[in-house]
């Protein structure tokens, strides 16, 4: 029986190599801060935001096209099934609990998931009951829709305002 030993080096891909190229630079704060003004965070509102204003023109689009009262309002709740547990979400990662430290942050995260995925499950068992004659499909088109604003908050997101001048020269 014979055994071969590979290099090791030989499973290496020309990505990690070039990683290990790379040089890290930490920044001081000033750099930190600096950095922070012009690459600003996406707030969670921003998302929730756009996926109430999103669910409302599905929900309003719905009804203006199958002129059905039922269609705008299946594909309505279908956007609150998406938008109640993006706003639980959204206020769970931003209270002072889950921002003390990193680890508090990182048990918070997957508490408040857990919760918007109950609710979700609960808003969908319970949407028969909810909506009279309930019409799946346009209530799934309107989730599907208010769930892919997530990307459209990313491209759409606000920029930084740049810096007013503060240094006027008076003579």
């Amino acid at each position: 029986m014979m055994t071969i030993i590979a290099p090791p080096n030989a499973y290496r891909n020309a990505d990690e190599d070039r990683y290990e190229e790379l040089e890290f630079k930490r920044l001081s704060p000033d750099e930190a801060k600096a950095f922070s003004k012009t690459h600003p965070q996406l707030s969670p509102w921003w998302v929730v935001g756009l996926q109430i204003l999103v669910g409302l023109l599905v929900a309003l689009v719905a009804g203006l096209v199958t002129q059905r009262a039922n269609a705008a309002w299946s594909a309505g709740y279908g956007a609150l099934v998406v938008v109640i547990p993006a706003v639980l979400f959204a206020r769970g990662m931003t209270s002072q609990f889950t921002s003390m430290n990193l680890a508090t942050a990182g048990v918070g995260f997957f508490v408040w998931e857990a919760v918007k995925i109950v609710v979700s499950g609960v808003m969908l068992l319970l949407a028969p009951r909810l909506v009279a004659n309930l019409d799946w499909l346009v209530m799934l088109i309107g989730l599907i829709v208010t769930l892919k604003v997530y990307w459209l908050a990313l491209a759409f997101q606000p920029k930084a305002r740049p810096e007013l001048k503060t240094d006027l020269k008076t003579d």
